[in-house]
């Protein structure tokens, strides 16, 4: 008897005891699913941080239909332009040309030339082998008053760095050396502003000293500022390959203190910056008690709130899902879901805690094929499980979610704070779930 291929019999896919699985290959890498959920920033988003600047993207027309709509639904069409790719381009010898003379029309036909242009080039230019570096020296040579940035659209590598850390770097390429600003403190790698009412921010005060973050950048020469930063400093893990050649231009220092939920680990953070910023440890050490027994109490009171709800959490919303599932297990949270396709080798030791402490939590990829099948759309009323990301709260169709992506800004034990009173109001306030993960990118202006 002839069965119908696409019906969903044996197709859910089921989650791996965090005890049972493998820390260092917990899920095949293969074809790639995207579920409907758009908040998390793609390239299109990142590069618009710079002000004043224009996007060029060069590639095929299916391509260019994504970034497009991005751009449009961010109301910011007039930073956008492209160059679509034919198929004879790939065997014509004139791939080269096509960009530089597409880029040319494009600037020329311009009222004035933005300050500074991203060139976007595809997976089709890598495969046949195209030369950046003469089209860049040519765009260079026509147009001495822009700035031209190199950046890569090329999800299909696998064994490169993935297209948001080749972003990061691309994001801070025309950045140059200026005289150093002893007062200037650079923050780099956020596509979304940092809390004022962290412990970064009340180090900084202390030391009267002021921040650069991209966020706040009104004009190109504000951007262009971060080349007098005395220090860098970052906190989320994308921004590591864009760190190593910002300072190796500037010439500057920079210090890694990445955003955790241990205690011990944020207060060790905290005394590198501390140390930095010459800030004295009496006030440090009053800080943090301040703000460690906030923490505590706002853990007791949401607890207290939310008692025995099941809680999931997923890797877009902070890049230590296991680190926060281990802060909620150890306050006595109900954590039974964790969405993560692999394990950041930084949360070995917490993913080892975890597994003794609760070893039957459920880890789910996000972008396995077989999680097109994970959600039940009709189901959603039903859902008792308040989400912490956009990932799995469709995958668990719950209105009960937090609206994050990579940390949400918020960072130390004022993040904890900040981020218990964002859960206390994701029970407490149920949202539109196809509504709010229909919008691309969280905190962008959308015109939907």
């Amino acid at each position: 008897m002839l069965k119908q291929i696409s019906l969903n019999e044996n197709r859910i896919p089921e989650g791996v005891r965090i005890s049972e699985i493998d820390f260092d290959n917990p899920f095949f890498d293969g074809l790639h699913y995207n579920a409907p959920a758009r908040g998390v920033w793609n390239i299109v988003h990142t590069g618009m941080l710079i002000p004043e600047a224009h996007q060029i993207y060069v590639c095929a027309q299916g391509c260019l239909r994504g970034v497009i709509l991005t751009a449009a639904e961010m109301n910011r069409m007039e930073n956008m332009s492209w160059v679509a790719l034919r198929e004879q381009d790939m065997w014509n010898g004139e791939m080269e040309s096509r960009v530089i003379e597409g880029c040319s029309h494009i600037v020329d036909e311009m009222k004035e030339h933005p300050k500074c242009i991203l060139v976007y080039l595809s997976c089709m230019h890598l495969f046949e082998g195209c030369d950046f570096k003469v089209i860049a020296k040519e765009l260079e040579t026509r147009y001495p008053d822009i700035d031209w940035v190199d950046c890569y659209m090329t999800p299909t590598m696998r064994k490169t760095f993935e297209p948001m850390v080749m972003m990061k770097k691309s994001l801070y390429s025309p950045i140059k050396k200026l005289e150093v600003d002893e007062k200037k403190i650079g923050l780099i790698g956020c596509d979304r502003a940092t809390d004022k009412s962290c412990e970064i921010y009340s180090l900084l005060e202390k030391a009267d000293m002021k921040m650069w973050d991209i966020t706040e950048c009104k004009t190109y020469e504000d951007y262009l500022s971060l080349g007098a930063a005395s220090l860098l400093i970052s906190y989320l893990p994308v921004v590591g390959y864009a760190a190593k050649d910002l300072t190796n231009k500037l010439g500057v220092k920079h210090l890694a203190i990445d955003l955790s939920y241990d205690s011990n680990e944020i207060e060790a953070n905290l005394k590198v910056l501390a140390d930095a910023l010459n800030v004295d440890n009496e006030y440090l050490n009053a800080l943090i008690e301040t703000n460690k027994t906030k923490a505590k109490e706002a853990l007791l009171k949401t607890k207290e709130l939310i008692k025995d709800t099941p809680i999931a959490i997923d890797a877009t919303a902070t890049p230590r899902p296991v680190g926060l599932a281990l802060l909620l297990k150890k306050s006595g949270f109900n954590v039974r879901r964790i969405y993560t396709d692999a394990f950041s080798p930084k949360e070995r030791i917490a993913f080892d805690e975890l597994c003794k402490l609760d070893g039957s939590i459920e880890i789910f990829p996000l972008m396995d094929p077989t999680m097109l099948y994970a959600s039940n759309e009709e189901d959603i009323s039903s859902s008792e499980y308040l989400s912490i990301g956009q990932n799995c709260a469709y995958f668990c169709q719950t209105k009960h979610f937090v609206n994050i992506v990579e940390g949400g800004g918020m960072y130390g034990f004022d993040g904890i704070v900040n981020l218990c009173k964002l859960i206390e109001d994701a029970y407490n306030n149920p949202k539109d779930l196809k509504l709010t993960i229909s919008h691309k990118g969280i905190a962008c202006e959308s015109c939907l």
